[in-house]
């Protein structure tokens, strides 16, 4: 039996697209690395995403709760209709940076967002498997507000859920671009503990680890550079359960009119739907499961 286990989340479905139709083909591609999802549901595609997790129940796909809205010309706003002042810019949308989130939020508003989006994401037909978070912004790491984090493990509880947040926290993590841990990584880790026991308490399955790969902080010459990058990540996995998250969408003139950096979306795609990926960790003795496996066996 294997000691070591591996999520790989799709974040993003439904925030456009050529994210819905990459995630859709990878979940039906059984030769793809690609064992769970969650869905933006302030997003315009969010529909067309939940109605395939409802076509297709077999497939752990949960909310990709969202709080920010980081594109300089497509944008979403809140889905509760009212209530969301504090979680809108002075345009109406959400906020661009986790850090205004957490500055700005109130604690109703949030909770109604939260479950407003939950409920939505069912309203459509999804039965989410879990939840996680769109730019970290309620995990309190850009300022130290860990009230958002245990608003959201409250609501993780009520709906039974389990939620991305990583057991352990090791200090080499604490520099990984994509992470963006702003605070002091000693104060967070005092009080990461704490939080830890909370979720505990409460119910909430946790995985041990979250090693996204690098985002901004590392260039890459082309696809086969960033192949060779992933795969040397991969093996590196801890024993127990990791998690680990990509962005897969396909290249459309829609994707490359929302974000210059379309080509790592594309490449995630590409990496995850190689069957080389899949025989690539497996070979290494990790085993893919999913977040109702995680629920499973938590």
């Amino acid at each position: 039996m294997s000691d070591r286990y591996l999520i790989i989340n799709a974040d993003d479905f439904g925030m456009c697209n050529a994210s819905v139709l990459a995630v859709s083909d990878l979940f039906k591609n059984e030769k793809s690395a690609l064992t769970s999802s969650t869905i933006m549901m302030p997003c315009s595609w969010a529909k067309k995403a939940c109605i395939f997790a409802k076509n297709n129940p077999q497939y752990a796909i949960g909310t990709h709760l969202t709080l920010t809205s980081e594109w300089g010309d497509y944008r979403w706003a809140p889905v509760n209709t009212d209530n969301t002042s504090s979680l809108r810019d002075e345009e109406g949308f959400m906020w661009h940076e986790s850090v205004d989130v957490e500055k700005h939020a109130d604690l109703g508003e949030l909770a109604g967002e939260i479950r407003a989006q939950v409920e939505l994401s069912k309203k459509l037909g999804l039965t989410p498997s879990h939840l996680d978070n769109h730019m970290g912004s309620l995990y309190g790491i850009e300022t130290g507000r860990f009230e958002l984090l245990l608003l959201t493990l409250d609501i993780c509880a009520e709906y039974g859920l389990p939620f991305r947040l990583p057991r352990y926290l090791p200090p080499e993590l604490a520099g990984n671009s994509t992470l963006e841990i702003k605070i002091d990584y000693e104060a967070l880790n005092n009080a990461y503990s704490q939080v830890i026991a909370y979720a505990d308490a409460k119910g909430v399955a946790l995985p041990d680890y979250l090693i996204p790969n690098e985002w901004d902080g590392k260039d890459f010459k082309d696809y086969e550079d960033f192949r060779e990058y992933i795969y040397e990540l991969y093996k590196s996995f801890p024993n127990g359960v990791t998690e680990t998250y990509m962005h897969p969408s396909l290249e459309t003139d829609e994707l490359k009119s929302i974000t210059g950096c379309w080509h790592r979306r594309v490449w995630e795609y590409r990496i995850l739907s190689d069957p080389a990926t899949k025989q690539h960790i497996e070979a290494n003795g990790i085993k893919l499961i999913n977040y109702r496996d995680l629920a499973a066996m938590r």
